[in-house]
């Protein structure tokens, strides 16, 4: 008879247990007393070991403070806010958008550790109704503020049939090690366009984890952009499915790495019925002794016949200690389909380099020039010339060190 070893527990995971057992979250508790957090032999976690990489927790998040201006500021943008978990009074809502707030979790629950926690520390969640072709862009601004603390907050949205928005969720708040826990569920009806942008402008010293789920139905098209730009350890995940035909999803993403940092962002998409569509574009920047990872999963179900699906990691390094790990994957069941990965990682090319500073271009800006030109795809879709903007000036205040 095989006997189990019971599981070592570190400083972190004893914190969450007892935050579960505070919560009333018991069975999540003694499940996470069982496994403990997940090491480099969860596949999903290979790159980002939580045993490891999270040494503690700190208490749970209390009311927060008064909140500082914006970490990103969008001209004309309609603002809501998040703070330490907990959904903030909002202004009058512009033409089309229904505001509320619910109970309960917003993910569909999975074998995924940051999803069980959301579901058992979130408290109340924003919900958002969209109808019709909602003109401002909508600004959900996630905080953590105060001294350092633990919090958990989630976000609902429904865009209804035909209607049609731009979402930047932004993640920010004090100068402290935070660990933050952001869930949202978007669900996009028949024919509804949506543009989804998520942005972490954490301090250094804060933890971020954020879990996107989408569900497309007929003939939606989607549209997202993920940008890791602040916390020293930060993970996105991306779950995406495509329930109804001729339905369309853009997934991009970047990582913008520097010293000290480790930043993830893992996508699993799933084409569940035929006739679907999808390009998944990522890329990757990192200097000094940084790591930067993505690990990508698309599944083609048996029955998704005519499924067209493409997925391109590009990594650039900028100095000899950072690190670059991409695992794209695809996991296909049906067989007439046109589906494609690939990954590429290197540095600037000297060639491009030396032509720029032959023309009296000094060094440090012709790089940056480079760099730029290797992110402009990923901005450029983003049509909203405010939103464009206020996008770029994160890009070029990483490249310039602020």
């Amino acid at each position: 008879m095989s006997v189990l070893t019971p599981v070592r527990l570190g400083p972190a995971e004893q914190t969450l247990i007892a935050q579960l057992q505070s919560a009333g979250a018991a069975a999540q508790a003694e499940r996470l007393s069982g496994s403990g957090l997940p090491t480099r032999r969860v596949e999903s976690y290979h790159y980002t070991d939580l045993k490891q990489l999270l040494r503690s927790v700190p208490p749970l998040a209390g009311a927060a403070p008064g909140a500082s201006a914006p970490a990103l500021e969008i001209a004309g943008a309609y603002r809501l806010m998040i703070a330490n978990g907990r959904v903030q009074d909002a202004g009058t809502a512009p033409a089309g958008v229904i505001v509320g707030r619910s109970e309960g979790s917003v993910l569909t629950m999975r074998d995924d550790v940051l999803v069980r926690l959301n579901a058992a520390l979130a408290g109340e969640s924003l919900s958002l109704t969209l109808e019709g072709s909602v003109d401002p862009v909508i600004q959900i601004d996630r905080r953590s503020e105060g001294e350092a603390a633990h919090s958990a907050g989630s976000v609902r949205i429904f865009v209804a049939d035909g209607a049609s928005a731009t979402i930047v969720e932004t993640y920010s708040g004090s100068d402290a090690a935070h660990v933050s826990n952001h869930a949202s569920y978007i669900s996009l009806g028949k024919g509804a366009r949506l543009s989804h942008i998520a942005v972490d402008l954490s301090s250094g010293q804060a933890t971020h984890f954020a879990t996107h789920e989408y569900q497309l139905a007929e003939d939606a098209k989607l549209h997202t952009l993920a940008i890791h730009a602040g916390a020293s350890l930060a993970r996105t995940q991306i779950f995406a499915r495509f329930a109804g035909e001729g339905s369309h999803a853009d997934f991009s993403g970047l990582n913008l790495v520097k010293d000290g940092q480790h930043l993830d962002i893992t996508l699993d998409v799933n084409h569940a019925v035929p006739n679907t569509t999808s390009q998944e574009r990522f890329k990757q920047i990192a200097r000094g002794r940084s790591r930067a990872v993505f690990q990508g999963r698309l599944v083609v179900a048996r029955h998704a016949q005519k499924t067209d699906a493409k997925m391109m990691m590009q990594g650039l390094m900028l100095s000899d200690e950072a690190e670059i790990l991409s695992k794209p994957e695809l996991e296909i069941y049906a067989d007439d389909v046109v589906c494609g990965h690939g990954s590429t990682c290197g540095q600037i090319d000297e060639t491009s380099l030396f032509y720029l500073m032959s023309r009296g271009i000094p060094r440090a800006e012709a790089e940056t020039m480079l760099v730029r030109a290797f992110l402009e795809e990923l901005v450029d879709p983003i049509e909203d010339a405010e939103l464009n903007e206020a996008l770029t000036a994160v890009i070029d205040g990483w490249l310039l060190g602020r």
